[in-house]
C-alpha cells in the first residue's frame, strides 16, 4: 500500500511583489523533483499570501526533508529581499 500525502503551508503577510520574487526564487528548486514529490506555488496577490501545495506518495522522510529545504529558501530569500 503506497502512502499519499497532501500539505499545504501558508505563508502569510507577504506582499505580491516579496511573494512574486520568492516564487520565482522556488522555480528552479521545482525541477528534478523526488520521484512521486510534487510542489505547486501560488501567490494569492489579494490576500497577500504564498500557499505551498506538496504532495508526496511514498516515503514520507523524503516530503519532511523537501519541506524543511523549501523552506530554509524561502527564509533565505526573504532575508535578501528585504
Amino acid at each position: 500500500m503506497s502512502l499519499n500525502c497532501n500539505l499545504q503551508v501558508t505563508l502569510h503577510n507577504i506582499p505580491a511583489k516579496k511573494a512574486h520574487t520568492v516564487q520565482r526564487a522556488l522555480e528552479p528548486d521545482n525541477i528534478n523533483f523526488p520521484k512521486n514529490l510534487r510542489l505547486e506555488i501560488k501567490n494569492i496577490k489579494n490576500s497577500n499570501k504564498l500557499v505551498l501545495y506538496f504532495n508526496s506518495r511514498g516515503d514520507m522522510s523524503h516530503l519532511i526533508g523537501t519541506v524543511d529545504e523549501v523552506l530554509q529558501h524561502i527564509q533565505i530569500a526573504l532575508k535578501v529581499i528585504k
